[in-house]
């Protein structure tokens, strides 16, 4: 975490439950885990490590397509339902997913029939999933996507296939496009540094700081 940032939240009144979003790469476990620590709050974070398929899924994508998206969808909807349990103990949160990507990972990966099964599950798993306060909509375009899976190095991600990722990257675009069931912030992550630039990270903090409701557009000239 950066050194002690120039701000003053005493006074500002911060979303309940923040959620980031944006395709593989762009960076939201590492906004999620700063924000979380300067606005101290829990954090609730993806585990694809923990699903057996997916480095399978990775290299061969039509064999397990299926059973790798059943697991996230059983994992994320677990860690829902423990939040909506824990609110009253705990109401402030930030995660790096929202439930409703569940869905637009399965209209990417899966054929007809496949998605039929899948959304009857979904469908008795997600009644009642709690809001999102803010949601914080990384995204970078396919090069900057592709620099940085291979940068950070986890092995199971090697094997994604640029055809997968630019798919990917366009289900997100449309989706944002048309999403408004909460305030939303759709930011251009592509000359940010938000693991390593403070000034990045402050400044965006700054402007989240300002948004109470409606679309908003980060677009910055970046910090050097």
């Amino acid at each position: 975490m950066f050194e002690k940032l120039t701000l003053d939240l005493s006074a500002v009144e911060l979303p309940n439950y923040i959620a980031i979003e944006g395709p593989i790469g762009v960076g939201k476990t590492t906004l999620a885990r700063n924000l979380a620590q300067l606005f101290h709050y829990d954090l609730l974070l993806e585990q694809p490590e923990q699903n057996p398929f997916l480095a399978r899924f990775y290299q061969e994508p039509k064999s397990v397509a299926l059973q790798t998206q059943l697991f996230f969808l059983f994992q994320r909807a677990g860690q829902i339902q423990q939040l909506r349990q824990d609110d009253m103990f705990s109401p402030h949160r930030i995660a790096d997913f929202m439930l409703e990507k569940d869905q637009l990972f399965a209209q990417v990966t899966l054929d007809d029939d496949e998605l039929a099964i899948y959304q009857q599950v979904y469908e008795k798993l997600t009644l009642d999933a709690p809001r999102p306060d803010l949601v914080i909509y990384l995204q970078a375009p396919l090069d900057v996507l592709q620099t940085r899976v291979k940068q950070r190095g986890n092995d199971f991600e090697q094997h994604i296939s640029d055809d997968y990722l630019k798919v990917l990257n366009e289900a997100y675009t449309s989706f944002f496009h048309y999403y408004d069931s909460a305030p939303l912030l759709i930011v251009n992550a592509q000359d940010l540094n938000l693991a390593q630039n403070r000034d990045h990270f402050q400044h965006l903090v700054e402007y989240i700081t300002t948004i109470k409701s409606g679309r908003h557009y980060y677009n910055p000239t970046p910090v050097l």
